[in-house]
This record gives C-alpha cells, structure tokens and sequence, in this order.
C-alpha cells in the first residue's frame, strides 16, 4: 500500500507570496494548494491525506488568528504555520496558545521553512495513526457484550478473577471464559497490553 502524499496549504493575500512558496514547497517534492484569502480556505474541503497549513497572519478580512479560531470550531487537524512580516510578541503568544506548531518571521529562508513543513507534516502523520488506531479501539470495544464490558472494566481495575465472579455473582470459570474472549476480541496478547488499551479508552485502572 503505498502512503498517501501530503499536501501543503498556503494561505496569503500577496500572490507573488503565494507563487514563491508554491515553487519552493514544489521543488522540494511537496504538493502545494494556495488559497488568496481566509474565506477561500474555508470554502474549500481538504482531502484526508497528511499535511501543514501556512498561514499569513495579516490579511483583509478574515486574519491569520481569526482563520486559526474558525478551524479550531470545526476540528481542523492540521498544523498550522504562521507567517508575518508584522509579527508581534502578543501576536505570537495567542498563536501558540490556540494550537500553532511554528511562527515564521518574514523574510524567512527556505529552508526555515521547508524545516517546519517536514516537522507538521510528520506530526500529522503521527496524528493521524494515533487516530486511526482509537477507531480500531473504540470499535473493539463495541464488540464486547454487556457483560464482557463489566468484566473487562473490573480485570483492568486490578481485580482478581475470584473477586470479580464474587462481585458478579458468577463462577470464576465464567469470569475466566468472559476475560479469554474480552483479550480475544480487545485484540491483546496479556493483562499489561489490555491495561494501556483501557488506559488509552478512558477506562480507569489501577494496574499499570
């Protein structure tokens, strides 16, 4: 399977701003959209690849930190550049607080940029799996019936198998049928394993 090739998202109201990253982020073997204003981005759908937005702080209309609020509404994953030939302290700090991973003072070298480019399109990736794999979770969670969700919930609590039949009022071969079915489906190879999956899911445990 061969991996998903990342895009990279640049929005600035100076087209000869636009044209010049487009040609470096393109020479470097990334696949560049640019966008002319904050609107335009948010009127347009980006694929589920990988990828970084680079964004100019000051622009007519919507702003940099402005764009940067309406994608935090709509849950946009994508680490996020900023850009400024008008950078201030106050400025950068709000940046960063709502979730940027880089603040780039203009005129910046390529390769500043290209440097922050390659870190947010790995920390996407990283993202994503780290996505991927709580959906893979959260699904075998769904599988497990009621009562193999309550003993999975006391196993990870750190009880023993003969606590949890006492509690559940059932055998302890029962309990011990419920856990090899509940490890089966939850995909773990032992308790440590089924612990960090519970841990990872929320699910409260006293056991590490």
């Amino acid at each position: 399977m061969t991996e998903e090739k990342p895009v990279v998202y640049v929005v600035d109201d100076d087209p000869s701003v636009r044209k010049a990253l487009e040609r470096s982020l393109s020479s470097a073997g990334h696949e560049a959209k640019t966008f002319a204003s904050a609107a335009e981005f948010l009127d347009f759908t980006c694929p589920d690849t990988p990828g970084c937005l680079i964004l100019d702080i000051k622009m007519p209309g919507l702003n940099g930190l402005e764009l940067q609020d309406r994608l935090a509404e709509k849950n946009f994953t994508f680490p996020i550049i900023f850009m400024t030939g008008h950078g201030t302290v106050p400025a950068s700090v709000k940046a960063f607080k709502a979730g940027a991973m880089d603040f780039l003072q203009k005129p910046f070298k390529d390769r500043e940029l290209l440097n922050a480019v390659s870190t947010g399109i790995e920390k996407h990736r990283r993202q994503r799996k780290e996505h991927k794999k709580m959906e893979i979770l959260r699904a075998r969670l769904d599988t497990l019936t009621p009562r193999e969700r309550e003993v999975f919930e006391l196993v990870v609590s750190g009880m023993l198998n003969k606590q949890v039949a006492f509690d559940l009022e059932i055998t302890e071969r029962t309990i011990k049928a419920h856990r090899a079915r509940v490890m089966e489906k939850m995909g773990a190879q032992s308790l440590q394993e089924l612990v960090r999956f519970a841990e990872r899911l929320g699910i409260r445990s006293s056991t590490a």
